[in-house]
């Protein structure tokens, strides 16, 4: 794409097409650069082909859920869709063809999450926590024996990973960290627990930072270690959360031996590691197309019912704001592309795309009034109990992945250069 941004002309999904001229026509200039907000044929050919497999293979009556929120029944239909993507080859899609990837750049990776985003396509954490952070860190820090073991299950959506990094006293600052792995001869000893970790009751496999040095500065002596979620000495604990069915969990982690071949990259540089490895997560194209979903679920219900004109403005207010979070997190792509990191923009797309998600869900809940309160359970819910899902959700949105007071901090500091 060159000095291309792809950004409007056809990041509108399915269904939206009268938003497209409109911002088809949008121009800009970004350090310089004169930007065209557009896709390359090959490029619309691949958002096509991702449509056309969506129509063929979307199980019937999906509800759209998040893997948190999903019964054991809707989780197993999710994990064969995630094998199904994997035979596609789209877990991996920017991953070297030696690791089972097919080396397309950052732009069709964003399509292809746009497009699973926006049509809600079902995700049991195949597609989530392992091929976006874990396979590209494991890639970036890993040993040829982790990178051989560890990176086919990923492409090929066989294994689940979560994420151990944050703790009671440890979210935000995670560099506040307390769990620890002493060195004992050939292994790590692991002592421990983790906190609000998604899909620890499921997961193969933890990304598990840990503190092997307590005499230097916090930030300096944490590391990162692949931690097989059968070891002895693995305990996990649900943890309710909203919506009432879903489910977080803690790990805790006692006296579990860790194989010295299990550290990821240089003991003691975890927290760099993690760092890199949160911006590889920062990319919220997927959810700024959930709530581009959203909005247009409500313009209809707003339609079929003619319910609250004068919520009207709102609803186009909201989806304004819905297509600028695509837009933001496709600069992100653009810039990834132009082999650059996109620190701050990242932080950007994220901290708008969260609160864009609260927005959404307190308009839909506004507009609907009392029936949207209604969770899928009761049979008058309006949407499957969808709306009532989405509100209670997005209460932890702008806090999970990063606080949005965190990535302000970021924007501030790294994207406009203030001061601490």
């Amino acid at each position: 794409m060159g000095a291309n941004w792809a950004g409007a002309v056809e990041c509108q999904q399915a269904g939206t097409g009268e938003n497209s001229s409109a911002l088809a026509s949008l121009g800009g200039i970004y350090n310089g650069l004169a930007m065209h907000f557009g896709f390359t044929p090959a490029q619309n050919a691949f958002r096509q082909e991702i449509r056309d497999f969506l129509a063929r293979e979307m199980p019937t009556g999906w509800r759209g859920r998040h893997f948190i929120w999903m019964t054991d029944d809707e989780w197993r239909v999710a994990r064969e869709f995630d094998r199904k993507l994997g035979k596609q080859g789209w877990l991996a899609l920017t991953w070297p063809k030696e690791y089972g990837g097919q080396q397309r750049g950052p732009m069709e990776q964003a399509i292809f999450l746009e497009e699973m985003g926006y049509n809600r396509a079902p995700n049991s954490g195949g597609w989530a926590h392992g091929p976006v952070f874990v396979g590209p860190t494991i890639m970036h820090y890993g040993s040829a024996e982790m990178k051989a073991e560890h990176i086919p299950p990923i492409s090929r959506g066989d294994l689940l990973w979560c994420q151990g990094f944050s703790e009671p006293i440890a979210g935000s600052d995670l560099a506040a960290l307390e769990t620890s792995a002493e060195r004992d001869g050939d292994d790590y000893v692991v002592n421990g627990m983790k906190h609000l970790i998604g899909m620890g009751q499921r997961a193969d496999w933890c990304i598990l930072a840990a503190r092997t040095d307590t005499h230097v500065p916090k930030h300096k002596g944490v590391s990162l270690f692949l931690v097989d979620m059968r070891s002895p000495g693995v305990r996990v604990e649900l943890m309710p959360t909203l919506p009432k069915y879903g489910t977080q969990t803690r790990i805790f982690f006692k006296q579990v031996r860790v194989p010295k071949s299990r550290l990821l990259g240089e003991e003691n540089h975890g927290f760099y590691q993690m760092m890199t490895t949160m911006d590889l997560e920062r990319n919220r194209i997927m959810f700024a197309a959930d709530a581009a979903r959203t909005v247009d679920d409500l313009v209809a219900y707003a339609r079929q019912h003619k319910a609250a004109p004068l919520l009207r403005h709102r609803l186009a207010e909201r989806r304004i704001e819905a297509s600028t979070a695509i837009l933001l997190n496709y600069r992100i792509a653009w810039i990834q592309e132009q082999g650059r990191i996109p620190t701050a923009e990242a932080s950007i797309g994220k901290l708008f795309s969260e609160e864009l998600r609260k927005r959404v869900s307190a308009t839909g809940i506004e507009m609907i009034g009392l029936m949207g309160q209604l969770s899928y359970e009761e049979a008058l819910a309006p949407n499957n109990g969808g709306w009532c899902d989405h509100y209670l959700g997005m209460v932890s949105s702008t806090i999970v992945g990063g606080a949005s007071e965190v990535q302000r901090n970021i924007i501030a500091q790294r994207g406009l250069g203030l001061p601490r």
